[in-house]
C-alpha cells in the first residue's frame, strides 16, 4: 500500500527521447516532496498510450523526439486525458514551435537548462491549474503575437468579460500566477481562482496560456499591464 504522502503526490509522467535525461528528472522528481513519476515514455505515440493507461497529473514532454512532435502529442494525450496537464521542457527558443505547443493545450513552456527549482515549480503550478512559461520564450513570444495579431473582433462579437475579469486576463498575459495577480489587486487566492476560471470558461479555453494567447490575438486586453 502507498504511503499517505505517496497517495497525494503529483502523479508524474516523463516524456523524453534521451534516456540519460528521463533518468535525471525521475532521479529530480523522486528527490522532491509531493511528487512521485508514475511512468516514463521515450516517445510521443508511447506518452499517449501511458497517459491513457495512467491518467497522470502532469506531462513532462519534450518537443523534438522520433516519431509524433511533442506538440502532437500533446494533442492526441489531452484527448486521452484530458484532465492531465502539460508542461514542455525543451531546448528550442523557436517561436513558432512555442506557440504550437501552447495551442495544442500545454500549460507550461521551460527550456533544458532552466534551473531544477523552476522545473519543480512547472510541475506543481501545472497540477494547480496554472502555467509557468520560460522568460527568455514568454516575451518575445507575445511580441510575435502582438506584431501578427488579427484586428480586434467587433465588440458583440468579443466574449463578455467583467471588468475584474478583464483585470485578471491583463495580469495573465504579463505572466502574473495566483499569489501576484491577488497582490495586485488585493484579491484573495481563492476569489483570484473564481475569476480566472470564469474568464477561461468565457473565452472557451483549457488553460492560463490559452487565455493569454486569445486575449493577444483577439485584442481582448491592452497593454497597460
Amino acid at each position: 500500500m502507498p504511503r499517505s504522502d505517496e497517495a497525494d503526490a503529483v502523479r508524474v509522467l516523463v516524456v523524453d527521447d534521451h534516456d540519460l535525461f528521463r533518468t535525471g528528472l525521475r532521479r529530480l522528481f523522486g528527490q522532491a516532496d509531493g511528487i512521485a513519476v508514475v511512468a516514463e515514455a521515450r516517445s510521443g505515440d508511447d506518452a499517449v498510450r501511458r497517459a491513457a493507461e495512467l491518467l497522470p497529473d502532469v506531462v513532462v514532454m519534450d518537443l523534438n523526439m522520433p516519431g509524433i512532435s511533442g506538440v502532437e502529442a500533446t494533442r492526441r494525450l489531452l484527448e486521452v486525458s484530458p484532465h492531465s496537464a502539460v508542461l514542455m521542457l525543451t531546448a528550442t527558443h523557436d517561436e513558432e514551435k512555442v506557440l504550437d505547443a501552447v495551442l495544442a493545450g500545454a500549460s507550461g513552456y521551460l527550456l533544458k537548462d532552466a534551473k531544477l527549482s523552476e522545473i519543480l515549480r512547472g510541475v506543481r503550478a501545472a497540477a494547480t491549474g496554472q502555467s509557468l512559461i520560460a522568460p527568455s520564450v514568454a516575451g518575445s513570444l507575445l511580441a510575435r503575437l502582438r506584431r501578427h495579431a488579427p484586428p480586434a473582433r467587433p465588440t458583440q462579437e468579443a466574449p463578455v468579460l467583467t471588468p475584474r475579469e478583464l483585470d485578471v486576463l491583463r495580469l495573465l498575459v504579463a505572466g502574473c500566477e495566483t499569489i501576484e495577480i491577488g497582490r495586485r489587486l488585493h484579491l484573495s487566492p481563492s476569489t483570484v481562482k473564481h475569476h480566472v476560471s470564469s474568464t477561461l470558461e468565457k473565452l472557451g479555453v483549457e488553460n492560463r496560456v490559452q487565455a493569454a494567447v486569445m486575449a493577444v490575438r483577439e485584442g481582448l486586453v491592452g497593454d497597460e499591464a
